[in-house]
């Protein structure tokens, strides 16, 4: 694969009301990789995804997916990616099983990806059960599952464990770091929590106000910054620009 799984370049979104979301973001994102889009409330991340999924137009610039770009094949870009919003949800009347493969018939996929999403979710005979009675760990486990098990190229998620409980966020770290292991796929994924984006990704970029503030691998930035984690690095670096 030569062409990149995300490049994004010189992105601006400026929303009704004249509030600027995005102010010239550009990045790209290699095979193989966790990249991590960290930033204060109200930064641009979500912005930046929903653009990348194809949900919102930008402004200005310009964004591909595997070349694909994200105005001009919109078709093209949702075959190849799997997104998962922050407040996203699922059919409560549905048991897990019938849920799953609900999403692979949408996607138009088999059996066969309903059961790797079976083994993806880790849920067990909790599967057979109404999704009205899951906690909410079981069903962000659930939904990433959903969007692993059709074989995306590459996996967008936004606060893939948010408000979750320590045991459900660790079993969902480690399924989106075995994911990306062969090598052959690729995560952009935004979340709050330093601790989680610390252990997850290879490469990190912090954003304020829509622009790219600081971009590289955690422990080097942590060296460069002489800082003990990520946390501390985020806060000089956010509050530095203000």
């Amino acid at each position: 694969m030569t062409a990149k799984p995300i490049v994004a370049e010189s992105l601006t979104k400026t929303y009704p009301g004249g509030v600027q979301a995005l102010r010239g973001l550009s990045f790209s994102v290699e095979w193989g990789e966790i990249f991590a889009l960290i930033g204060p409330n109200g930064a641009g991340k979500t912005t930046t995804l929903r653009i990348l999924s194809t949900l919102i137009l930008p402004s200005g610039g310009s964004a591909r997916i595997l070349d694909h770009d994200v105005v001009a094949e919109p078709m093209k870009v949702r075959e190849v990616i799997g997104y998962l919003p922050e407040e996203a949800g699922a059919y409560p009347r549905l048991t897990g099983i019938e849920f799953l493969r609900f999403v692979a018939a949408v996607r138009g996929k088999g059996e066969e990806a309903v059961e790797v999403g079976v083994q993806l979710s880790g849920l067990g005979d909790r599967l057979r059960e109404r999704i009205k009675g899951y906690s909410k760990g079981m069903v962000r486990r659930l939904l990433l599952a959903s969007v692993l098990m059709t074989d995306p190229k590459v996996a967008i998620l936004d606060e893939p464990t948010s408000g979750m409980d320590v045991l459900h966020s660790t079993y969902i770290r480690r399924m989106i770091k075995e994911w990306v292991q062969d090598g052959e796929r690729a995560v952009l994924l935004s979340s709050h929590n330093m601790l989680e984006v610390e252990y997850l990704s290879d490469r990190v970029l912090i954003i304020s106000g829509g622009v790219s503030l600081l971009e590289g691998e955690p422990r080097e930035i942590m060296e460069r910054f002489n800082a003990p984690n990520l946390e501390e690095v985020f806060v000089e670096v956010v509050k530095g620009a203000h």
